[in-house]
């Protein structure tokens, strides 16, 4: 009877479950019917454009309709396109009825050089001659870097403003596994001793190698902040660290705007009846305000289609061999297709890779960086880095005529790694199940999870990993005209920020997206064209139905286990890890 009462109450939870999925799919079927129901945007006259951006933002907004789709008891989740806000940006700057830009900042849902691009977006608005104006009740470091540039820059009365350095924290797991019976068995190039993303699993601390090569690019991407940040607000770079060294995290308003971060400290009321003042409007007017979504969905005035195309291929996330969980992961198939689609387009004579990735498996990279040097055999292959492109993403951009990134960009990694997990002493020792198998040949059951790797296995593997960090290094020499002994020096797993990686010639330049469009119209000798987008967005339909189960399962833990969620998820996937891995450290996060 008992069994029979389980396989019941198991089938009334996969009813019930069933069930909320459907109604969770007919509300976002009907939402979006409504949504295509709705009137078009408009541009009233005196409008502003409101810039918020605590929400993720990606490198292209997704077509599918229920990726920010609000669920019952979960947390909503929504992304903004960096491609919406630069065509929002660019747009205001010529649209008569855009009278400035409203920056109501909190956070960044992003990284630093992501910011960075936006910040250099407003600074070109700045010489339209129109405004932007700067508010927050409280501020981050980062959101505060962006709101440097504005005309105004006010703050609450009572608001906080964090300010007190950089630090990059990263994340041990050797300890927790020592007391569950795991070990990671790491193999690693013998000469990585900077390729530190299996640190977690072997120390509970960073190696001296690691804790040097984060101290550089975290010291240099500190100081072009400061630096950026004196330019705007009339601070010396000395006064500015003295300031951070007093942590004004903690200190008041008014300590801030004495100390010239702020130009007034306001109230909201005040500060609508300062945008009604510059938006020339009559006191207690409503003000016509507009969003990055909204505005985006106004076309740009064309004058007439260009024949000529750029194509921006969008490398997003980690790089892997199948679709993921997200989409805005990097499916090296999709990827790889959206170059060669691009390579033998006639019509399209450039090509930019959009590059914002840590990297990933390594087969993967391989895959994408032969596209790369396919394309760039014909028609030139500029390369913009975004917040990563470390590892893998350093591994796919090699190839490019040119790379280009921004100061702050993480980049370099160039190593390789591979991870098999041994549960056998949690398994055996700890839970108590044993394991017996038959073999036809010595090594049949290698790699196994539930005992330690031979000496042979062991040796095999390192040769494995030590192979593949060769063909990495001799495809980084080939693209970048150096010897395979010089890009040596520099890799070995080790990170670098932007302006190291351009000192050691990883890179050419600095730049963003724009620039990269700049440099690739110049190589390919057209003055006039248009911007084609790839890897093709895939039906959202199609993919909503393909994908439901694991989109909802990752939505629903995302939910439960907040930020724990990335430790749960970076643990799992060295678990289930197959084959070489070129990655940065995971768990990187620089505030």
């Amino acid at each position: 009877m008992k069994f029979f009462w389980k396989a019941f109450f198991a089938s009334l939870a996969a009813i019930v479950v069933a069930t909320l999925i459907f109604v969770f799919v007919i509300a976002g079927l009907v939402s979006s019917l409504a949504a295509i129901g709705e009137q078009s945007i408009t541009v009233k006259e005196n409008s502003l454009l409101i810039l918020k951006l605590d929400n993720r933002i990606v490198e292209r907004k997704s077509n599918n309709p229920f990726e920010d789709i609000e669920l019952p008891g979960m947390e909503k989740s929504s992304t903004t396109g960096l491609n919406q806000i630069f065509h929002a940006i660019k747009q205001a700057k010529t649209d008569g009825k855009i009278k400035g830009i409203y920056l109501e900042l909190s956070e960044i849902g992003a990284g630093y050089a992501t910011t960075e691009e936006i910040r250099n977006a407003l600074i070109d608005f700045k010489t339209s001659g129109k405004f932007i104006y700067a508010y927050s009740d409280a501020i981050t470091q980062k959101a505060y870097y962006l709101a440097s540039v504005a005309d105004s820059l006010i703050l609450n009365p009572v608001g906080m403003f964090d300010f007190r350095g950089l630090n990059a924290e990263h994340t041990f797991f050797k300890k927790a596994l020592d007391k569950f019976g795991i070990e990671m068995q790491v193999v690693r190039g013998k000469d990585n001793k900077f390729k530190s993303a299996v640190e977690p699993y072997l120390y509970d601390k960073m190696s001296p190698a690691n804790r040097e090569q984060t101290t550089l690019y975290l010291a240099t991407i500190w100081n072009h902040l400061l630096k950026s940040i004196s330019e705007s607000r009339k601070i010396s770079v000395d006064q500015l660290n003295e300031y951070a060294n007093s942590v004004m995290t903690f200190r008041t308003a008014e300590t801030a705007k004495e100390s010239h971060f702020f130009d007034r400290l306001k109230y909201r009321d005040q500060v609508l009846s300062d945008l009604r003042v510059l938006a020339g409007l009559k006191a207690n007017a409503e003000i016509p305000i507009l969003t990055v979504a909204e505005y985006d969905k106004i076309p740009a005035e064309t004058k007439g289609l260009a024949k000529d195309k750029i194509a921006i291929v969008y490398a997003e996330g980690e790089i892997d061999t199948s679709s993921g969980n997200s989409a805005h992961d990097i499916n090296s198939k999709d990827v790889s297709q959206g170059i060669r689609e691009a390579r033998i387009d006639t019509t399209v004579k450039a090509i930019v890779l959009r590059v914002n990735s840590p990297g990933g498996s390594a087969f993967g990279s391989e895959v994408i960086w032969r596209e790369v040097k396919l394309a760039q055999e014909v028609k030139p292959v500029i390369v913009s880095m975004g917040d990563y492109a470390a590892s893998g993403g350093y591994y796919i951009s090699s190839p490019a005529a040119v790379i280009i990134a921004d100061q702050t960009t993480i980049t370099g990694s160039i190593g390789v790694f591979g991870t098999i997990p041994n549960f056998g002493d949690l398994l055996t020792n700890k839970i108590g199940i044993t394991f017996d198998n038959v073999m036809t040949n010595e090594h049949s059951d290698m790699p196994s999870v539930t005992r330690k790797m031979t000496p042979f296995e062991s040796k095999l593997m390192q040769g494995y990993v030590e192979s593949t960090y060769n063909v990495f290094l001799s495809h980084v020499a080939e693209g970048r005209k150096m010897t395979t002994v010089a890009v040596d020096s520099i890799g070995q797993g080790r990170v670098w920020s932007g302006v190291n990686a351009k000192n050691n010639h990883l890179i050419d330049g600095f730049g963003g997206l724009k620039d990269a469009l700049k440099i690739a119209a110049e190589k390919a000798g057209i003055t006039e064209y248009r911007i084609r987008e790839l890897p093709k967005q895939k039906d959202p339909f199609a993919e909503l139905l393909k994908n439901f189960s694991v989109r909802m399962q990752t939505k629903m833990m995302e939910s439960v286990m907040g930020s724990s969620y990335d430790y749960w998820k970076n643990f799992s996937r060295e678990a289930n890890a197959k084959g070489i891995y070129a990655r940065m450290p995971f768990n990187l996060e620089i505030n």
